[in-house]
């Protein structure tokens, strides 16, 4: 298997321990940070969705603008924008970069969040039932060699077609994110890449087994895997859990500053509660998975962490890889300097091991 590491480009520099200072759309950080990924061996960087944060595809086109060789994973949601119209948004930039752009399809678990945007349908199997006749649409859009048409529950499509097309032959990218079973069953049918949150080596492998059964249930190869994490490392594994200890205390700091409580009723989607149930059974699981920030925050997000030096946490994305994970997405809580870092070392670290196990199994063939 091939080995990626996508990182995080946020719209301004801020984070559970940084409070925004500048500007929403802070364009040198942007800028900065996306040079910096390309530059530190990052093979795509993540541009984030949500109801009221600048507009990721646009942001994303500026990116690779001013980059030359990093791929923009751009999150955007279904149901907001028609399918065919998004298929050759999504066709164009793809030329536009010369094959540098992958999807990260985002059904969105907070009806809450969802309505800002309009949003009507409630019940959340629908909701990925209309995410599954988009992706039906906009490959139709990206392969069809003549006009098509459509007859969905959420979308009907009369003699629709695109003359561009992805650049690449085997087409963009569309990684699929969610831990529910209808998010699973979607990633059956669609994904080309399975996104997971940081969890256990054990929970890793059930997810694994259930979306690799889905896809052999409708007749398609199993997709890659990726895993999220926020890596805390530093040049001793004592001083790394120190660092993991301080971040915890700045991100609370800031959270009374600002009066940050969490949901009442818990977590409206099916990821985050997967991350709390971990925070429950202990702040640090398996060999260096630490849940401090999960528990804290409400498991917002990406918020699971692997901590130790360098070394230490590429062995632990080597143990990840073992069990199917190839791609990796790290960001940290400073997250140019963290980029640098990771940069630095932990990515060609873990290249080194993985090329290393490799060769290993070839020899023993």
């Amino acid at each position: 298997m091939s080995l990626e590491f996508i990182g995080y480009i946020g719209n301004n520099n801020s984070s559970e321990i940084i409070p925004r200072s500048g500007p929403i759309l802070d364009i040198n950080h942007v800028e900065t940070v996306a040079k910096a990924h390309e530059n530190s061996g990052f093979d795509r960087a993540l541009l984030a969705f949500h109801s009221d944060l600048p507009d990721a595809l646009q942001v994303a086109q500026h990116v690779a603008h001013v980059t030359e060789r990093l791929n923009v994973f751009i999150a955007q949601r279904p149901g907001f924008t028609a399918p065919t119209v998004f298929a050759r948004q999504f066709a164009t930039l793809d030329h536009l970069t010369k094959g540098r752009v992958s999807l990260n399809v985002i059904t969105g678990g907070d009806q809450a969040e969802l309505v800002h945007d309009g949003n009507t349908v409630a019940d959340k199997d629908e909701r990925y039932a209309r995410t599954s006749e988009f992706l039906d649409v906009v490959r139709a859009e990206w392969t069809s060699e003549k006009p098509f048409d459509y007859d969905g529950k959420y979308y009907q499509v009369k003699g629709g077609f695109s003359q561009i097309k992805p650049y690449q032959p085997d087409g963009i990218p569309v990684f699929i994110a969610g831990a529910s079973d209808p998010a699973i069953e979607v990633a059956g049918r669609h994904a080309d890449v399975f996104a997971l949150w940081g969890e256990t080596y054990e929970e890793v492998r059930k997810v694994i087994a259930r979306v690799r059964a889905a896809s052999a249930k409708n007749g398609r190869p199993s997709p890659r895997f990726s895993l999220s994490f926020r890596p805390i490392i530093a040049d001793t594994e004592e001083k790394a859990w120190a660092k993991a200890d301080a971040i915890l205390e700045r991100a609370r700091a800031l959270q009374e500053k600002t009066g940050f409580k969490r949901a009442e009723n818990g977590p409206p989607n099916e990821g985050s509660k997967r991350l709390l149930a971990l925070a429950a059974q202990g702040a640090r699981l398996d060999k260096r998975l630490w849940t401090g920030i999960a528990n804290l925050t409400g498991a917002r997000g990406n918020s699971t962490s692997l901590v130790g030096t360098p070394e230490q946490v590429a062995e632990a994305f080597l143990d990840y890889y073992e069990l199917g994970v190839d791609i990796f997405l790290i960001r940290g809580f400073d997250p140019l300097i963290d980029a640098v870092e990771y940069g630095r070392e932990l990515i060609p670290l873990t290249r080194k091991l993985v090329a290393e196990r490799q060769q290993a199994k070839v020899a023993a063939e």
